[in-house]
């Protein structure tokens, strides 16, 4: 039986859960720290000793983290970047990072560099390779002691051998220069896949140091396991892909939650509500993955195109701030957040927070219910009236059918959800409070491809067969054991606008890590 620990590291808390096979043995929760490790730390102690088990019995951890996220968002631990973009004579109108944020893109450097190159959406070239300016820039690079490059080129994810050769070229000049390739991140759309490399070239100095340090916390603890980081998608990628793709693990937090709620509900079809200390996240769960968001995803004001949870946040958790009356009520989006344990009526504080209100009406055992006594009735309703407004608009912006699908509610906060939204039925699975950490102790491997395919000479089968083949061929290169794998996406959209008979196909699969079966 193989022994799991799953660890997400939230905002508020860091929670912990450790699963013999499907067996969930133990959950705790811990205080999330200003440094990650020391609440990573605490979390693994508690639950190792909650679940009664040896740290030799742990046979693989798993990590959720919005670590990375966070570094974009509070504009901090970001190096700066040389964002080399291969497309003149074309696109010379729109430079890179042209729709960031100034103060982003003063942090990273703002060096920006266009050059001859890229192809047309068949692979024929547009221009060839201005290899003479590559060795200009960098020299300049050097000069100013940039510390990463991100390369795209136009329709990179058709043909990048222009990209990986400019990447030779520059590391053949400048040995120890990281360089990230778009089309290794991003998917067709030249703007958004270009911001999304020069937002992980500017992640991999912190996720080196990220990496070493969940490493070093695992170690001090005792444990011997490999680990791994879930990504936005559900799946995992191993310590060294983390170094190289830290932006894929951005939203690996509700990500994480959503897996989580499949696992424990046994439901593959159903709307998703994770209610934190701050915020909930919802969204739709196709096939018991996350449905993926088909346009761009704004991060920290900046447009990116790679895979993504087609979820939304709205400002209702269980430290949200009641203010007003019965006639006249506010519910957040103000919380008091990590404070909850001290600033909460039912802690000994003096805000009345939706904790309050669910030990009043009795639907939570937590805290001094003396406490919430004295709250108006009235009021009592009228909040609790409000919350289920608020969570079925919510539920009802994800829905994309009328079916009368479930909606599971997790998270430690999900005390608040009623006993049906709308006219749905709500599920709280046991161990729903630590539900992003089961996700993450759950996860498994996947390989995807997303590029257009020309249907002149060959047929619509033999280009999904050939983009199934080669998606199967990156899990395994990622871990996955190959008899596991299953499709769980496969698009096809035929481009009538383009030349040629062709059809863009995007294609997932999934399977398990060599070893651990889900």
């Amino acid at each position: 039986m193989v022994v799991r620990l799953g660890i997400d590291v939230g905002g508020t808390n860091t929670d912990a859960v450790i699963l013999r096979d499907r067996e969930v043995l133990a959950g705790v929760k811990a205080s999330t720290t200003e440094d990650v490790i020391g609440g990573i730390s605490a979390a693994l102690e508690a639950v190792i000793a909650k679940a009664g088990i040896g740290r030799d019995e742990i046979d693989v951890t798993m990590i959720g983290t919005t670590h990375f996220t966070n570094a974009v968002i509070e504009r901090r631990g970001l190096d700066p970047v040389a964002a080399i973009r291969l497309g003149l004579p074309a696109t010379a109108c729109l430079p890179p990072m042209v729709d960031w944020p100034e103060d982003l893109v003063e942090m990273v450097g703002g060096h920006r560099y266009l050059l001859r190159g890229g192809y047309e959406f068949d692979g024929r070239e547009i221009a060839a390779l201005d290899e003479d300016e590559l060795v200009r820039i960098a020299g300049e690079i050097a000069e100013k002691g940039i510390r990463a490059a991100a390369i795209s080129s136009v329709f990179s994810p058709i043909n990048r051998g222009m990209e990986e050769r400019a990447r030779e070229i520059l590391q053949a000049h400048c040995p120890e220069l990281p360089v990230v390739l778009s089309s290794e991140i991003g998917r067709i759309g030249l703007l958004e896949r270009e911001s999304a490399a020069i937002m992980n070239a500017a992640l991999l100095g912190l996720s080196d140091r990220t990496v070493d340090a969940f490493g070093a916390a695992l170690t001090e603890a005792g444990l011997t396991c490999p680990f791994f980081v879930t990504q936005n998608d559900g799946t995992l990628m191993g310590a060294e892909m983390v170094r190289r793709f830290p932006v894929l693990t951005f939203a690996s937090g509700p990500t994480n939650s959503m897996r989580g709620a499949a696992f424990l509900t046994g439901v593959k079809e159903a709307i998703v509500i994770d209610i934190g200390g701050t915020t909930t996240d919802v969204g739709a769960l196709q096939h018991g993955f996350p449905r993926q968001a088909s346009t761009v995803v704004d991060v920290g004001g900046v447009r990116t195109n790679f895979r993504m949870p087609d979820v939304f946040s709205i400002g209702l958790g269980g430290g949200s701030i009641v203010q007003g009356d019965a006639s006249d009520l506010a519910i957040g989006p103000k919380s008091v957040g990590y404070r909850l344990t001290r600033e909460a009526l039912v802690f000994g504080g003096e805000t009345l927070t939706t904790t309050d209100i669910a030990v009043r009406a009795g639907m939570a055992e937590v805290g001094d219910a003396e406490r919430a006594a004295g709250i108006d009735g009235d009021l009592v309703a009228a909040a609790r009236a409000r919350i289920a407004e608020m969570l079925e608009a919510a539920v009802e912006r994800s829905r994309i059918s009328p079916d009368p699908i479930p909606v599971i509610a997790v998270g430690g906060g999900s005390i608040l959800a009623p006993e049906r939204i709308g006219d749905l039925e709500v599920l709280r699975p046991q161990n729903f409070a630590v539900a992003n950490a089961v996700g993450a102790a759950i996860a498994q491997i996947s390989g995807e491809v997303d590029r257009i395919f020309a249907l002149d000479g060959t047929t619509r089968e033999d280009c999904l067969a050939a983009a199934e083949s080669e998606a199967r061929a990156a899990a395994v290169a990622a871990g996955a054991v190959e008899e596991t794998l299953s499709v769980i996406e496969r698009e096809d959209v035929p481009l009538a606008y383009l030349p040629g008979n062709a059809t863009r196909i995007h294609l997932k699969v999934v399977g398990d890590m060599g070893g651990v079966h889900a």
